[in-house]
């Protein structure tokens, strides 16, 4: 039996708004973070909306079970893997019914850790994304949907460098291109996991991730990762989520 610790924080970093949204739900074993994208108002209205659906139906799961599922569950996949799968589908939905009007550009990236009785999951759509720290190694357990990414499948570099194109994504939720990367996962006692946003990885690095995940509790790593990011110079908003694990 594991017993998880967590915590959640967002700084508006140096934008005029905030399009993050995330959520902690250690009651559902559900972490949420999202990146809007539609400029301002239509940034943060889409990655509330992600955060919100992801939200009601692991609260309607929780109440309902199965029942409450938009999609039949895949026997072959998990619980968690199951849940994740149908709050993709359904904040695609709810996203793509919402793009009228002034909100017609809007999109959303996500990334979400579900933990439970049959281990851990993640989903991802876009830049967002999901570290591990074990045994003093830092990994991300996500890959970007990106056109960096993409090029670096066929062998190739992007021209001009990797900064030139950093926030070119590929898929994000709300848009034609929005599938979704399920994984299944294991987490044992000393893993820490972090779900950020962009604006959190980007100005620290490996090395200043590292180094604030090895303090004592998930609210002192958030607050301390956020202030770095911050007092780095980081433009974009920054938000992390951070989940402790350890023996019951």
């Amino acid at each position: 039996m594991l017993r998880f610790e967590s915590a959640g924080q967002t700084h508006i970093g140096r934008r005029p708004h905030n399009e993050d949204s995330y959520c902690v739900l250690p009651e559902l074993g559900l972490y949420v973070v999202a990146d809007g994208l539609g400029g301002q108002e239509g940034g943060e209205v889409a990655s509330r909306c992600v955060v919100d659906t992801f939200a009601g139906l692991g609260q309607r799961w929780e109440r309902e079970h199965e029942a409450a599922w938009p999609e039949v569950a895949d026997p072959r996949r998990t619980r968690e893997e199951n849940l994740l799968a149908a709050c993709s589908q359904l904040a695609q939905a709810n996203l793509r019914a919402q793009r009228v009007g002034r909100l017609a550009e809007m999109a959303s990236t996500v990334v979400a850790l579900a933990v439970g009785r049959d281990g851990a999951a993640v989903v991802h759509v876009g830049d967002s994304r999901l570290y591990r720290l074990r045994g003093g190694q830092l990994e991300s357990l996500t890959r970007d949907h990106s056109f960096i990414e993409e090029l670096r499948d066929v062998g190739m570099e992007p021209p001009g460098g990797a900064s030139n194109w950093r926030h070119l994504i590929t898929r994000a939720l709300g848009t034609d291109n929005a599938e979704p990367t399920l994984q299944r996962l294991r987490a044992q006692p000393g893993d820490v996991f972090l779900l950020c946003s962009d604006g959190l990885y980007e100005p620290l690095g490996l090395e200043g991730l590292t180094r604030r995940l090895c303090l004592s509790s998930a609210r002192e790593v958030c607050d301390a990762l956020v202030a770095d990011a911050f007092e780095a110079g980081g433009k974009d908003n920054i938000t992390a989520v951070v989940l402790r694990v350890a023996d019951a």
